[in-house]
This record gives structure tokens, sequence and C-alpha cells, in this order.
């Protein structure tokens, strides 16, 4: 991991040589482009992929657990306002006490409808649906056995209207989500045998509501030379989008009421005209979430550009 950022700069630059035109496609509202964002799902509906996206991190479980994830997700469009997702995650645990173990989670699908897109004032509103189903993952790394559903809401909003005084500000854009986990699986009971008495003892646990906030602000170098004002910039830093993100959960019941976790996540992302590639460092907001910084990088592929008569058109009411 420690070779990600030099492999990051490395990627973006092969990227620019052999970049042609500024013409995108995907993720547009008016002149803004959204970026796929790495720790929050971004407001769009698109056909894309993205292949692979990697995180590692200490977390405080067992006394301290190294935690890698490898994961793909790719994203269908059936009109050109809803579309359907699909997603899975190999992961990899090494913790300081105990056996390592690694397996796959729980498979993940969504559904995504596109509300309303706002050109002039560079805005979008989504509402979706995702669902973990229990029992497709590994036991071993703690995949859940019963499903967990997730409705959700998605915006995404430029700053380009904002007065000419204010003009370097239009590069800002804010996207976030907010959506709740419902188990629908109260809790669970495990039998275990006590080492020391040899007696059976029943565990209870409590898999309470969740709340997930997610919220990304993003500096646009893009924006900034095409719609404000061109500042001559070399290769590959005109491309490139700077941005935080923000990834909260705070369980709402079930013993478990308002003790949030999450992590913010400075980072940045090249964005070029068929995919992407970002960089995040993963800081934990508290020690209930962990003590250790840990790192999450992402290639991402648009595919509703790469192949916009084929593969990524929308199967129903439309060619992009």
């Amino acid at each position: 991991m420690k070779h990600l950022p030099l492999l990051f700069w490395l990627v973006c630059v092969a990227c620019e040589l052999g970049a042609t035109g500024w013409a995108y496609g995907h993720g547009f509202a008016g002149a803004r482009f959204f970026p796929a964002t790495l720790s929050t799902d971004d407001p769009f509906v698109a056909d894309e992929l993205s292949l692979p996206t990697v995180t590692a991190i200490r977390t405080p479980e067992d006394g301290s657990t190294r935690e890698t994830d490898v994961s793909v997700d790719i994203a269908k469009r059936i009109t050109p306002q809803f579309g359907i997702a699909i997603g899975e995650t190999l992961t990899a645990l090494n913790p300081h006490e105990g056996r390592a173990a690694n397996g796959f989670g729980n498979l993940e699908l969504g559904g995504k409808y596109q509300l309303l897109k706002n050109d002039a004032h560079e805005a979008i509103v989504s509402v979706g649906l995702g669902i973990e189903i229990g029992g497709t993952g590994s036991s071993s790394i703690g995949a859940d056995s019963f499903n967990t559903w997730a409705p959700g809401i998605f915006f995404g909003k430029g700053f380009g209207d904002l007065p000419e005084a204010l003009r370097f500000l239009k590069p800002l854009a804010l996207t976030g989500v907010a959506s709740i986990e419902i188990p629908t699986s109260a809790s669970t009971r495990s039998v275990t045998v006590n080492e020391r008495t040899g007696e059976s003892e029943i565990e209870i646990e409590q898999h309470p509501d969740v709340l997930e906030l997610g919220f990304a602000l993003e500096y646009s170098v893009i924006y900034l030379q095409s719609q404000v004002q061109d500042m001559h910039l070399p290769a590959p830093i005109n491309r490139l989008i700077p941005l935080v993100e923000f990834a909260l959960e705070t369980p709402l019941n079930r013993g478990a009421r308002g003790q949030t976790t999450g992590t913010i996540n400075p980072g940045v992302i090249w964005a070029g005209k068929y995919f992407q590639v970002g960089m995040e460092a993963v800081i934990p907001i508290n020690e209930r979430t962990g003590t250790n910084v840990g790192v999450i990088a992402q290639l991402h592929f648009f595919l509703d550009d790469l192949f916009p008569h084929t593969i990524g058109r929308p199967l129903f009411g439309g060619n992009k």
C-alpha cells in the first residue's frame, strides 16, 4: 500500500498522454461533471464499472485487525432515469491475536431512480434502494446471515451559479447521500462453550437500524479551466478534482443508539474521458472507529462513454 501514491500519479500521467478531447457524456448536470466518489455513492444513474476498489485499514476489533477489501461494482441503466447495480467484496482479515481469515462478503444489489436534473443550477436528485443478501458471504469474515435493506436519497449541487465576484468558488460542488440500513433480523443468537467451565453459553448480538450519512466536497480543476478561467495548468493537474469525503454511521436503536462511527477521507480524483482513478486517506473520526489511518484507491470506468451504442446505452428509452 505504501507504493499506491506513486502508482496513482504514474497512472494519471499515462492516461493524460493517451487522452484525446475534452468532451464528456457521463455524470453531467449542465457544465458540471460529477465524478464517481470513492467512499459514498454518487447521485447519477449511469452505466459504470468500478474495478477494483481497494481499501486497507487497521480496525480496533480483536485487539487490532488489518482489514483489506477488494471490491467490484457494476451499474447498468434500464431506462435513462432508472438503473440497477451489483457489487461484491473480497475481504482479508489479519488480527493481531488469533487466526487470519478471508472470504467474500454478502452480495449487494441496488436500484436508483433519477428524480431531478437541473442543468442551469447544476443540480441532481435521485432515490435508491440497496439490499445486502444475507447468507451469500462467508461467515469467517462476519458476513451476516440475514438481509439488510437500505432506502436512501442522493443529491449533487455545483456552485457554478454563484455571482461573478465569487467566480473562483464556482468549481466547488457538494454531493451526498442519506440512507437507513434496516436489518431483517433484530438479533441473532449463538451458542459458545466457556473454555474454563465447559458450560454452554448463549450470546445475543443486537442488529440496530443504522442511519448512514455521506458527503463529498469537491473542487474541480476541470471546471476551473473550462468554465471560469484557463490557468494553463499542465497535465495531469488540469484534470484533477481534489475532494474530502465524510462517511458516517449512527445506530438508531437496540442498545447502540448514538454510537456514531465514521471516517473523513481527503483525496484526489483524476478524471478522463472514459475512466477515472482516485485515491483517498481514510481517517477515523473517533476511537470507536479506530486510531489508524487507512487508504482507499479506485479505478472506475464510464461504460456509457466507452460503449455508447452497445452495452453502455439504456436497455429502453434512448441511446445515452
